[in-house]
């Protein structure tokens, strides 16, 4: 058996790979591109946001099925699909599989098809997406979170009981175990804060409770391997813009730039994400993973947000900086680790040479949300694609490709589209997600001109028609979970 020795190696390998790979999710914008450097990985995407024009895409045809409330559900949906079922045993092989979200559910459908599953088992995943379990996780590596306590709180006067014991002040924010995009994050400054979220918290066993900082949000993602910890570059978190999400703390992009943070912030990051890694690979998890960081504002302390022990909305921009073309995506590393292959990489070298900032290019994704307080249906919808930015800020459809390297200059961006005809549009949904060379954030970590020029184009080509009687009573309510 052939041994992984460096990243020639490793390209070499998955470059010939013969084993049927899968990438099963409601799209493939996670992992966008990662099947022009694998051989044999393919799609199976729920919603076809390229119109059948994307040949590693595999959507099935619409079937009956119970209302979805996850991305698990649309996963085990699929994976009961007599579409996907015949896709996967007509390509043969020893199937393996790769997943935004999945639960124990999902790993018995996928035992019963034969495929193995290439992530850590759920439960050992669900502990570690605990966001206490993170702060634990955190804490026995020595990678610090915002000032903090976790504890229940039942009431209003048993969290300000909770907080002064803490000396964590009366200004807090408050997290249950588990939520993306801000859904989960509740800002509480006096008790009427309280009451808002009150249904959300109280019934918690548990709850994260901090002291609220002025802070940026930043993230990184890394891979934790056998031979220790691989960690990417530190991104910029685009949250809570209205312009994009109605949610407050959501997230809904990242850039990616040389000069996003200091050199001693990169650094405090990138060692925090190599000790959190290691600590992980003693906990059992392997594999690809990011974390969230909270950089304060008043003094540059860099501090543990989240763990995402899975690949994520960052993923797709990780797995095309300039440090990847240069080497291997850093997926690349974690279908190494669970292929089987013997493999000794030097992950010292790499972790400092992709330090480097030659190794960073421009980069930005926002990801566009309906963000109007309506339901509505879908009549015309952009496709997917480059588009053009005119020199007055008008956006206009300009080419087919599936390929966000075919974006030429920061004048193009590349749609990919979430949200088609046919679809209900309401407060929350995924529109598309807009990349784009360069930055859309100012200095300040505003949205700038052009980012807003781009938000109000691509609306601008969405069309709806209101609900009829019937289809009101089979629309999503606002805020359904997110696919990304």
């Amino acid at each position: 058996m052939q041994t992984v020795r460096n990243v020639s190696d490793l390209r070499n390998v998955m470059h010939r790979n013969e084993q049927p790979i899968y990438f099963i999710s409601a799209t493939n914008f996670n992992l966008i591109g990662i099947d022009q450097w694998v051989r044999n990985l393919k799609f199976i995407s729920y919603i076809d946001c390229f119109d059948g024009r994307h040949p590693n895409v595999f959507v099935p045809s619409k079937a009956p099925h119970d209302e979805f409330e996850s991305i698990e559900d649309i996963n085990n949906h699929m994976l009961q699909h007599k579409d996907v079922i015949d896709h996967v045993k007509k390509r043969g092989g020893k199937p393996a599989a790769t997943f935004l979200m999945f639960n124990e559910e999902t790993e018995g459908l996928c035992e019963e098809l034969g495929i193995d599953v290439w992530f850590p088992q759920a439960k050992l995943r669900s502990r570690c997406d605990n966001k206490m379990e993170t702060v634990r996780i955190g804490n026995k590596a020595g990678v610090a979170s915002v000032p903090n306590t976790l504890a229940r709180a039942s009431s209003y006067d048993e969290l300000i009981k909770v907080a002064d014991k803490a000396k964590i002040g009366r200004d807090l924010v408050v997290q249950s175990a588990f939520g993306d995009s801000g859904h989960t994050t509740f800002f509480i400054a006096n008790e009427q804060d309280f009451a808002r979220h009150a249904k959300d918290i109280t019934g918690e066993k548990e709850v994260k409770i901090m002291k609220r900082i002025k802070c940026r949000g930043a993230t990184m993602e890394a891979c934790a391997t056998r031979s220790g910890t691989l960690v990417g570059p530190l991104l910029t978190e685009v949250v809570g813009r209205k312009e994009l999400t109605p949610y407050k703390g959501g997230w809904c992009g990242n850039e990616i730039f040389p000069g996003a943070f200091s050199e001693k912030v990169r650094n405090k990051a990138r060692d925090m994400a190599f000790r959190f890694g290691n600590r992980l690979i003693k906990e059992g998890y392997r594999g690809y993973f990011d974390l969230d960081f909270l950089i304060d504002e008043t003094d540059g302390e860099v501090y543990l947000g989240e763990l995402n022990p899975r690949i994520c909305g960052a993923s797709s921009m990780t797995n095309h900086a300039a440090f990847a073309y240069a080497d291997a995506p850093l997926f690349l590393f974690h279908l190494l680790e669970f292929s089987g292959l013997k493999y000794k990489i030097d992950v010292e070298e790499l972790n400092e040479r992709w330090a480097k900032k030659e190794f960073i290019d421009s980069w930005s994704q926002l990801v566009i949300k309906s963000t109007d307080d309506i339901v509505d249906i879908v009549t015309h919808a952009p496709p997917t694609g480059v588009y053009r930015m005119a020199s007055d800020g008008s956006v206009s459809y300009d080419r087919f490709d599936y390929n966000r390297q075919a974006i030429e200059s920061e004048r193009e961006a590349f749609f990919l589209r979430i949200t088609g005809p046919g679809d209900y549009r309401y407060e929350g949904a995924d529109l598309g997600i807009l990349i784009t060379r360069g930055r859309v954030m100012s200095d300040d970590f505003d949205l700038n001109d052009r980012a807003r020029d781009w938000i109000k184009g691509i609306k601008k080509l969405y069309a709806a028609k209101p609900l009829s009687e019937v289809q009101r009573e089979e629309a999503p309510a606002p805020g359904s979970f997110k696919i990304l």
